[in-house]
């Protein structure tokens, strides 16, 4: 699974990684990591499986990829290794595509004699990771939709319809109903106001934007989806997956459970769960059970806990944790699929209502006349 937001999150595919400032950006980085990154370790795998050497494979994938820029990085790193660094070393030139699980987990590959098979792995974390990104987009992009709609149709009905029956009621000398009158209000402050309403709207999305930059906001906010109602369940049964799902591949590929816990810590995509991890990492430094402190907080479920600690007692951490991974991918992907179902006649109602609103608003005179024309 991987590191994103329902803001997908993952796995779906892991969050783009925090670069340092001045670190030098690839040209089109999110679409290689989403696209381009997935198959390229799947194919390195089968190459080096196949016995082809590492330089070699590179060679082959520079030539067939389509991506010009993930092209020129291929040849960076080819060039490199015909140099004699090491292949996870080459790959930190590149960190807003390879991030540092992906290092980690072929550094430990290196290490071991086992690329190809780490390759792999990487491979199928990456593609399960996309795969749910996918699904959580989905889910999300019809409320967007409709929601976006019923703004857009709102906002025309207020600006140019409203004025029209505003016009024809201000020639009858009667108080108007007090939907119509709140509707007028409205119009004609967006009308007379206008750079006022949608300069305050601008202005109060840029600073929210602003906030969830800053340290405190981005915690404050990640804090905040854990705790809306269905939203909040979906997004720590993500962060859930891609911990247990990370910690699992790391500690397969033979990385060292505190060097683990740092690179699991970012990549559950919320910071709730890296400020937990961070902390828990602390006091397996000196010499406890992971299980035992994630135990104490309540963001970490009793099921996760409870595999956590037979793999820590069994020394199968990581097929209990790739076990926990599975049934959170399954939970996040029937409540999606629920959700959905449940979302699509919702947002017709909410279409419905606000529309309706407007349009009884507006001829609820009409159905009066006798009230509001003076003969």
């Amino acid at each position: 699974m991987a590191t994103t937001n329902i803001s997908s999150g993952a796995p779906s595919a892991a969050p783009p990684p925090r670069l340092k400032p001045g670190v030098r950006r690839t040209p089109g980085a999110r679409r290689i990591r989403n696209k381009e990154l997935p198959t390229f370790s799947r194919m390195i795998a089968a190459m080096l499986d196949s016995g082809i050497p590492l330089v070699q494979s590179l060679a082959a994938l520079e030539e067939q990829t389509q991506s010009r820029s993930f092209r020129a990085v291929i040849g960076s790193l080819r060039v490199r290794i015909e140099g004699g660094e090491e292949f996870s070393s080459a790959l930190r030139e590149f960190p807003d595509i390879f991030d540092e699980l992906y290092v980690s987990m072929m550094r430990a590959g290196e290490a071991g004699g086992l690329m190809a098979e780490v390759a792999g792995r990487i491979a199928r974390y990456l593609e399960t990771s996309l795969r749910l990104k996918r699904k959580v987009r989905a889910a999300m992009a019809y409320p967007i939709a409709v929601l976006s709609l019923a703004f857009l149709v709102t906002t025309s009905m207020l600006l140019w319809l409203v004025p029209v029956f505003r016009d024809i009621y201000a020639e009858f000398d009667a108080e108007l109903p007090f939907l119509t009158r709140m509707l007028v209000g409205v119009s004609d402050a967006i009308q007379n106001h206008a750079i006022f309403v949608f300069g305050g709207l601008f202005l109060l999305g840029y600073g929210f934007h602003r906030f969830r930059k800053t340290p405190g906001g981005a915690y404050a906010w990640d804090r905040f989806k854990l705790r809306v109602p269905i939203v909040g369940e979906i997004v720590a049964k993500i962060a859930l997956s891609r911990f247990a799902s990370t910690l699992a591949q790391l500690i397969r590929s033979g990385v060292p459970i505190l060097e683990a816990l740092n690179i699991v810590a970012f990549a559950t995509g919320n910071r709730v769960y890296e400020r937990i991890i961070l902390g828990a990492r602390a006091t397996v430094e000196s010499g406890e059970l992971l299980s035992t402190e994630l135990a104490k907080h309540r963001e970490f479920s009793r099921i996760l806990i409870q595999m956590l600690f037979a793999g820590e007692r069994t020394g199968k951490m990581d097929d209990m944790l790739q076990r926990v991974a599975d049934f959170y991918e399954d939970e996040v992907d029937a409540t999606l699929s629920g959700l959905t179902s449940v979302i699509e006649p919702l947002m017709m109602v909410i279409l419905g209502l606000v529309i309706g609103t407007i349009v009884v608003g507006m001829f609820l005179p009409i159905f009066k006349l006798s009230e509001v024309i003076k003969f």
